[in-house]
């Protein structure tokens, strides 16, 4: 029974998603890797992190890594930044981002 049980909590918390996206943040660009746009200026670094275990459970790899990306785009407004760059891969469920304001588009 107790296996049923603990096995039921990690489905239902695999499925979820902790990081809402704030209103500011929805108009954040997420900049594919490679060279940064002309015409972009870099605001700095920004490192955000989440669980990615859940007691002895490690969390779906792929929705940690949205999630950091959506706290990334939540914190650029703050530096004054419109778009976000991955700056490597996640680790341990942290990740760095180059935050940078580019031209609209």
């Amino acid at each position: 029974m107790r296996v049923l049980i603990l096995s039921a909590l990690i489905a239902s918390t695999a499925a979820c998603t902790w990081v809402p996206i704030d209103s500011s943040g929805k108009t954040v660009r997420v900049l594919p890797a490679g060279p940064v746009l002309p015409g972009c200026v870099n605001k700095g670094e920004i490192v955000v992190s989440v669980k990615n275990k859940v007691g002895f459970y490690n969390r779906n790899p792929l929705r940690v890594q949205e999630e950091l990306e959506t706290l990334a785009r939540n914190e650029a407004p703050s530096a004054g930044a419109n778009a976000v760059q991955a700056a490597g891969l996640p680790a341990d469920g942290s990740q760095r981002y180059q935050a940078y304001q580019c031209p609209a588009r």
